[in-house]
C-alpha cells in the first residue's frame, strides 16, 4: 500500500526540491556575505577605518560560518535540517538588520559578524548534509546544484547591494537584504527533509520495497572519521588553502577601484567569480562523478593557484574579469565536490557533522587571511604579497592531497 502511494511522487523525484530548498538557502547566507566587498569603501569612510580593521568585520563572519558547522552539523543529523536552516536565515536577517542600524564599526562587527556568521554557519552544513541523503548514483552532480547557490548569490547579490548603495545608503541597503533573507530563506527552509524514506523512497528517487527489511544509514561516526588517515589530509589541505581562498571576495572590489575601475564595474568582478562558480560546481560536480571526485577537487586546488597568478598581474576590468570568471571555475568546483567526497569515505549516518569538523579548517583560514591582507595592504600599500601567499597555499593543499594515495 505504502509503495503505490511513493510512485507518483517519484514522478517529481522530491530530492531535488530539496537541492532547490538548500541552493535558495544557500545562496542568500553567502550571497549577502560575499555582498561585504562592497560595503568596504563605505564603511571605511563612515567610521575612518583602515582596510585591516574593516576586513575583519567579513573574516569574524567567515570564521563563525564554517567553524559553526561543528556543532550545527551534529545538531542537523539529531533534529533534521529544517529547523537549523530556518533558525539560520532569521539570524542572518537579524544581523544585516542591526548592521544597518550600528554606530561603531565594533558595532557592525558584532551585528554582520555574529547574525551573517551564526545564520550562515547554522544552515549551510545541514542543508548540504540533507541533499547528501537524497542521493547516489548524481551525489556529485546534485551537490554542484545546491552549492550553486553560493554562486548566484555572488552573482546577484553584491551588484544589487552596491546599486542599492549607490541608491539610498550602506545603512538602507543593509535592511532591505535583511528583509529578503527573512522572507525568501525562511520561505524555502520549510520545504527541506532529511529522509527520503519518509516519502517512501530510496535515494536517486527509486521506490522503497515496503516487504524488504529497513536498511539503516551506514557510515562512521565523527568521532571514528576524525581519526582516520583521509580525514586528516583533508583537514591539512583545506586549512592552508583556506589562507588564501577568500582573499577575493573581499579584496577584489577595493583592489579594482585602485587599478581605475569604477565601483559600479567593480562590483560586477564579484558577480563573474559567482557566475565562474556556478559553472564550476556543474562542470566539475558533474565531472567529478565520473572521473573521480578527489581528482576533481585536487584540479579545484590547481586551478585556483594558477588564477591568482592571473590576480597578481591584472590592472584592468577585461584582465580582471578574466581572472575572476576563471577563479570562481575552479573555487566553485572545490566546495561543491567537497561534500560528496566526505559521503564517499564515510557514509552518510553522521555526514552533517563530518562536514561540520572538516570545515573547521576552513574557519580558521578565513579568520586570517582576509585580515592579514588588508593589513598587508595598509602596510604594503599593494596587495602583491597577499596573492602569492594565496598562490602558495592553493598549491601546496594540491600536493598534500596528490601526495597520499586514493582511499
Amino acid at each position: 500500500m505504502h509503495s503505490n502511494v511513493a510512485l507518483p511522487q517519484s514522478r517529481i523525484f522530491y530530492g531535488w526540491i530539496v537541492v532547490a530548498a538548500a541552493f535558495a538557502v544557500v545562496m542568500i547566507g553567502f550571497g549577502c556575505a560575499y555582498s561585504f566587498s562592497s560595503f568596504v569603501a563605505p564603511l571605511q569612510t563612515e567610521f575612518a577605518a583602515s582596510r585591516g580593521s574593516v576586513s575583519l568585520v567579513f573574516s569574524l563572519a567567515g570564521f563563525l560560518y564554517f567553524g559553526l558547522g561543528i556543532i550545527s552539523g551534529p545538531l542537523a543529523d539529531r533534529y533534521g535540517a529544517r529547523p537549523l536552516a530556518v533558525t539560520g536565515m532569521l539570524l542572518v536577517a537579524l544581523g544585516l538588520v542591526l548592521a544597518g542600524l550600528a554606530r561603531t564599526l565594533n558595532e557592525v562587527y558584532l551585528a554582520y559578524g555574529l547574525g551573517v556568521g551564526l545564520g550562515a554557519g547554522f544552515s549551510y552544513v545541514p542543508v548540504m548534509g540533507a541533499v547528501q541523503r537524497w542521493f547516489t548514483r548524481r551525489r556529485g552532480f546534485a551537490s554542484g546544484l545546491a552549492v550553486s547557490g553560493i554562486g548566484v548569490g555572488t552573482l546577484v547579490v553584491p551588484p544589487a547591494a552596491a546599486l542599492l548603495i549607490d541608491a539610498y545608503c550602506w545603512r538602507m541597503a543593509y535592511m532591505l537584504l535583511g528583509a529578503f533573507a527573512a522572507i525568501v530563506g525562511v520561505g524555502m527552509s520549510l520545504l527541506l527533509e532529511d529522509n527520503p524514506r519518509k516519502r517512501g523512497l530510496s535515494p536517486d528517487g527509486l521506490p522503497l520495497l515496503t516487504d524488504a527489511q529497513p536498511v539503516p544509514v551506514s557510515g562512521l561516526t565523527v568521532a571514528q572519521a576524525v581519526r582516520t588517515r583521509p580525514f586528516l589530509v583533508l583537514y591539512i589541505a583545506c586549512t592552508i588553502c583556506s589562507f588564501g581562498v577568500f582573499v577575493p571576495f573581499v579584496h577584489l572590489v577595493p583592489y579594482a577601484v585602485d587599478q581605475g575601475v569604477a565601483k559600479t564595474s567593480a562590483a560586477l568582478l564579484l558577480g563573474v567569480i559567482g557566475v565562474g562558480s556556478t559553472a564550476g560546481r556543474f562542470f566539475l560536480g558533474g565531472l567529478a562523478d565520473r572521473m573521480g571526485r578527489p581528482e576533481a577537487m585536487l584540479a579545484g586546488f590547481i586551478g585556483m593557484a594558477l588564477a591568482l597568478l592571473l590576480w597578481a598581474v591584472s590592472n584592468s576590468f577585461w584582465m580582471l574579469a578574466t581572472f575572476a570568471f576563471t577563479y570562481g571555475v575552479f573555487y566553485g568546483g572545490w566546495v561543491a565536490v567537497m561534500p560528496a567526497v566526505l559521503m564517499d569515505y564515510f557514509g552518510g549516518r553522521h555526514v552533517g557533522g563530518i562536514i561540520g569538523a572538516l570545515y573547521t579548517s576552513v574557519a580558521f583560514g578565513t579568520l586570517i587571511g582576509p585580515t592579514a591582507a588588508g593589513y598587508a595592504f595598509d602596510i604594503t600599500g599593494s596587495y602583491t604579497v597577499p596573492i602569492l601567499a594565496a598562490v602558495a597555499s592553493n598549491l601546496i593543499a594540491a600536493a598534500i592531497v596528490a601526495a597520499n594515495p586514493r582511499q
